[in-house]
């Protein structure tokens, strides 16, 4: 268990769409509206659908290395990595907090992309030690060092909003625990608790999950953010405990997307 916790960590130390509803359409004539059919008024105030961004579109929306605080590292997640990641829970109401911890999208996108964020401590070992050392070295940089999935996913219509209600009701729902299967093996959340105050994009919110017990206890933060009809979720571990809030990490990817 430790091993496979230790591994999934390390392995995830894991856009915003500026199309808005548009603005209703008024009379340029103030003694008419009176006498406007409701028909002819409701499709005079109608605004088009927004329509979600493509993957495409998406990946050029996430944070790049030059964007990213200092002393991280940015990288891409393997097809391996997301399907380590990849889980299921024994309860349906808290699937939206296991998407967001394995960096699957929430409800139904129309598009997605994906990006890592980690952070170091400690120095990196001299290129000329020991495979021993530099393995120590490496475990020293990751100790206590934050790691962030950042996922990214947008919407037709309405659906960042449900999606993002979703989310925010399973973190109530889920208050005393859930199972949740992953990369082979049955990982216990012990609780559900509100996390560290957010404010980005239109609405925010984030929840602290705890899993393992004794020496393997750890926990992850899970964020959503919504900017228009994309969300921005940050799955956010280290090896250290609770995870600090990656504030410098999200206002980063928040000014990328304007």
């Amino acid at each position: 268990m430790r091993s496979t916790l230790v591994r999934r960590s390390v392995m995830t130390a894991s856009a915003v769409s500026l199309a808005l509803l548009a603005t209703a359409c008024g009379s340029d004539k103030a003694d008419t509206t009176a006498d406007t059919k409701p028909s002819e008024a409701a499709a005079t105030s109608a605004a088009p659908a927004a329509k979600g961004k493509t993957d495409a579109e998406l990946a050029p929306l996430l944070l790049t290395q030059a964007e990213a605080p200092k002393d991280t590292l940015v990288k891409a997640p393997t097809a391996d990595q997301l399907k380590a990641l990849a889980a299921t829970t024994d309860k349906a109401e808290c699937k939206p907090l296991v998407q967001a911890a394995s960096m699957d999208p929430q409800g139904t996108s129309t598009g997605v992309a994906r990006t890592q964020v980690a952070g170091t401590s400690g120095k990196a070992a001299d290129p000329k030690a020991s495979e021993a050392d530099k393995l120590k070295a490496g475990l020293e940089m990751l100790t206590g060092a934050t790691g962030t999935g950042v996922t990214l996913t947008s919407y037709d219509g309405k659906g960042a909003e449900e999606a993002f209600g979703a989310f925010k009701k399973a973190g109530t729902a889920c208050a005393g625990g859930y199972t949740m299967q992953q990369d082979g093996e049955a990982v216990k959340i012990n609780k559900v608790v509100a996390g560290d105050a957010v404010t980005a994009g239109d609405e925010a919110v984030s929840f602290v999950a705890d899993f393992g017990d004794g020496e393997t206890a750890m926990a992850v933060q899970l964020i959503v953010v919504r900017k228009g009809n994309t969300l921005a979720t940050f799955s956010v571990q280290n090896l250290g405990g609770k995870p600090a809030l990656p504030k410098d990490v999200i206002d980063a990817q928040a000014k990328k997307l304007g």
